[in-house]
């Protein structure tokens, strides 16, 4: 990658690939045909669409538009074959869930990245609601083998704030007789309670938590997925540390759950404005118009966090943009994503000339005046590919980042839309 001038013009990011995930299982467990518009043709999400295909749901896709035929509540039929989840975490834990409440044996497992990621935090509660899951090393690891059916309900309290854990369980919990409730240290994103509104389920939300009903049937909806945050974020970034920019992002979600990363940004000084702010299938959207900054180091922690957990790569990017210390704690879940989020983002940083202290659930960041060029590894992290690539935009020199390909499990578009309002 080579340093750039000025960002400028608009664009549009892909889908909101949460959005995606849940649009496909709910309406493969509806009663009817659900249409999706904006869906993200990621290798994520396409993971989803293909373990629903194994079990039965008929989904056709135009290119436009996707239609899943939805078999009700009771519906799927037992795969024929293991579940490849590939390197999607959200696919492989809710649909533990979901199968957690099935009366028939499927197996899931995922890419040599995947199978090194804790599963423990579904399988314990999913096992208490009655669930008969085996794993590696005690079913802490995939391949998960599952027994499914006769599920009860449980109240139970997470001891992080993830909307996976919590998805993974409300899942299940359409499936089990009673009331069961997830509890959370803070609210994770509420994609989840949001689409489960949306086709009818019978839940109730409240501080930081929610209860579903088991039982309810589910109707098909129209759903159109906004813009992925995450996806803009990187984009945000660019323009914010790329002097003489301003760049305009349209149809972008801005749920409340999800917009930690604006907050800190602001917070950092960053030039962002929300512009025509709507809603669209039950979530909140708008254009984000942002302008190139000075931005000021800040400390992170808290209840901000689980609000922009998956943004913390391209965050530690403006922090060694900005001026002064920036500080990230509270964020130990950075150390079990798609890789060691906290020691990848550490490492690569000091290749650029960045002063960068590790702590166990974050880092302190020392903003430099210009990065250096050199070579970095994305460790086969798609979040941390991309946010490099925004970090070359404004070193001295080129930057050469190994393994790419990893890019295309959430925006395959990423490069060609990076050069687009580069001007290259």
């Amino acid at each position: 990658m080579q340093p750039a001038d000025a960002l400028g013009g608009e664009l549009t990011v892909p889908g909101d690939k949460s959005i995606s995930h849940r649009s496909i299982m709910l309406g493969a467990i509806a009663n009817g045909v659900t249409t999706v518009r904006g869906f993200l043709r990621g290798e994520d999400n396409m993971s989803t669409m293909h373990a629903f295909r194994a079990m039965g749901v008929k989904i056709d896709d135009d290119g436009e538009t996707i239609a899943i035929h939805g078999r009700g509540l009771h519906g799927l039929q037992e795969p024929g074959d293991v579940l490849d989840c590939g390197n999607s975490g959200t696919t492989i834990r809710l649909i533990t869930g979901l199968l957690s409440g099935q009366s028939f044996f499927s197996v899931v497992t995922g890419d040599q990245y995947l199978r090194k990621r804790p599963m423990k935090r579904v399988v314990e509660p999913l096992t208490r609601m009655g669930a008969r899951i085996q794993g590696r090393h005690q079913g802490s690891l995939a391949p998960l083998a599952i027994s499914g059916g006769g599920l009860s309900a449980i109240d139970y309290h997470s001891p992080v704030s993830s909307a996976q854990i919590k998805s993974s369980i409300m899942l299940a919990g359409l499936y089990a007789d009673g009331e069961t409730t997830v509890r959370e240290p803070s609210l994770s994103r509420d994609h989840s309670e949001r689409m489960f509104r949306l086709f009818g389920a019978s839940l109730v939300r409240f501080e930081n938590g929610v209860t579903v009903h088991g039982g309810a049937e589910l109707n098909a909806q129209e759903v159109t997925v906004p813009g992925d945050i995450s996806s803009a974020a990187f984009f945000i970034v660019a323009a914010l540390i790329t002097p003489g920019s301003e760049l305009l992002i349209r149809n972008v979600g801005i749920n409340p759950t999800r917009t930690g990363v604006i907050d800190i940004l602001k917070e950092m000084g960053g030039d962002i404005e929300l512009l025509d702010e709507r809603e669209l299938s039950g979530e909140p959207v708008a254009d984000i118009l942002v302008r190139s900054s000075r931005l000021k180091g800040t400390a992170i922690s808290g209840s901000v966090v689980p609000r922009a957990i998956d943004e913390f790569p391209v965050v530690c990017v403006a922090a060694a943009c900005a001026e002064g210390l920036t500080s990230i704690r509270d964020a130990k879940e950075l150390r079990v994503k798609e890789t060691d989020r906290i020691t990848a983002m550490a490492n690569n940083l000091r290749t650029l000339g960045v002063v960068v202290t590790e702590t166990d659930d974050g880092m302190d960041i020392t903003g430099s005046e210009r990065l250096s060029g050199g070579e970095v590894e994305s460790f086969g992290d798609h979040r941390i590919a991309m946010s490099l690539a925004v970090a070359a935009l404004v070193a001295t020199d080129e930057i050469t980042i190994l393994d790419i390909d990893c890019v295309a499990t959430s925006f395959p578009s990423f490069f060609q839309l990076l050069e687009k309002v580069a001007g290259k």
